[in-house]
């Protein structure tokens, strides 16, 4: 269960919450996010998940591959951020977070009661959506706020027209 949302009461705007990765649909999830937000009068918040799952098999070099990690997420936030400022001019909030994608995502919803829509963008390949859109259309990952899936083959001119 989550707490209750905030994003409808007086001094709080919605957040859409978009997760930036390495991924080609990130883009897309972004781009939608985006457009929504300006049309809607919102807030973008931009999450990277550093998966610190790997840094545990390495004991002797697991501060270099943490900060590896984090300036990779840095560049990976700052990339989107500036393209999101250049199209839309706008400016997303920007949280790096480390440990379990899905556990990370949960947290931050609960912690940022403004933060009302999860925006996910599936692969449309034989390979499936994607492993971040298959764990929360899993079982075991029901979200407590609504998520929207914009499929990857959308250009800007399509995602603008539905947002």
């Amino acid at each position: 269960m989550v707490s209750k949302r905030l994003s409808r009461e007086a001094g709080h705007r919605r957040k859409f919450l978009a997760i930036a990765d390495e991924t080609p649909e990130c883009e897309r999830a972004i781009t939608y996010a985006s457009q929504r937000m300006q049309s809607t009068n919102g807030v973008l918040v931009l999450l990277y998940v550093i998966d610190t799952e790997d840094f545990q098999h390495f004991l002797g070099v697991e501060k270099i591959m943490r900060e590896e990690a984090t300036t990779n997420a840095h560049a990976v936030l700052d990339a989107q951020a500036t393209r999101i400022r250049q199209k839309f001019g706008i400016e997303p909030e920007l949280v790096v977070r480390e440990g379990n994608r899905i556990e990370e995502i949960h947290k931050l919803i609960e912690e940022d009661q403004d933060i009302a829509i999860l925006v996910l963008a599936a692969e449309t390949g034989k390979e499936g959506p994607g492993p971040l859109v298959a764990s929360v259309i899993g079982k075991g990952a029901a979200f407590p706020i609504p998520v929207t899936l914009v499929p990857h083959n959308l250009s800007d001119e399509d995602i603008e027209s539905l947002g």
